[in-house]
């Protein structure tokens, strides 16, 4: 799609879309993480026209964040969402946690390494919150929200397209 372009543009190699909800996966040689991260937020405000905040992981770190995630103990199940809350940058005044939002009905169980563990629960509504928002509002820092099986499909996805 368009974003696959729009990031090929830039000389990225191997780019691939994953799930339509802004995963790109791509090979480059640069290792200057600063510099790339403005390059594509540029392009992609030249060509969308407005500002979309880049966060770049490599396919290590999503590893070791599934290695380091504190969901082991937690029960998965219908009423529980496991997220996990990508920063550009770690909060200034780091929380006292866990941190929990009564309203949200949701749980900051660790912050490690730009990652924040999250663990949402259904409201009486019968909807989730979306931590991401309430993150950025609450600690003052750029984010980008994955639910904790999102991150494991795209380590999946990246180590199979290295196979073939």
């Amino acid at each position: 799609g368009e974003l696959r372009r729009v990031v090929e543009s830039i000389g990225l190699k191997n780019v691939r879309t994953f799930i339509a909800s802004g995963n790109v996966l791509f090979e480059t040689s640069q290792t200057n993480r600063d510099a790339l991260t403005r390059k594509i937020e540029k392009k992609l405000l030249t060509n969308f026209g407005h500002d979309v905040p880049v966060v770049l992981q490599t396919i290590d770190e999503l590893k070791d964040l599934l290695r380091a995630g504190p969901f082991k103990k937690i029960k998965p199940s219908a009423d529980v969402m496991m997220c996990v809350t990508l920063l550009v940058a770690e909060p200034r005044a780091g929380p006292k946690l866990p941190f929990k939002s009564a309203t949200e009905n949701l749980e900051v169980l660790a912050i490690r390494n730009c990652a924040a563990f999250i663990l949402c629960r259904r409201k009486k509504n019968g909807m989730f919150s979306f931590p991401n928002n309430f993150f950025e509002k609450e600690f003052g820092v750029t984010a980008t929200t994955r639910q904790w099986n999102t991150i494991n499909r795209i380590v999946d996805f990246a180590d199979n397209a290295k196979v073939g």
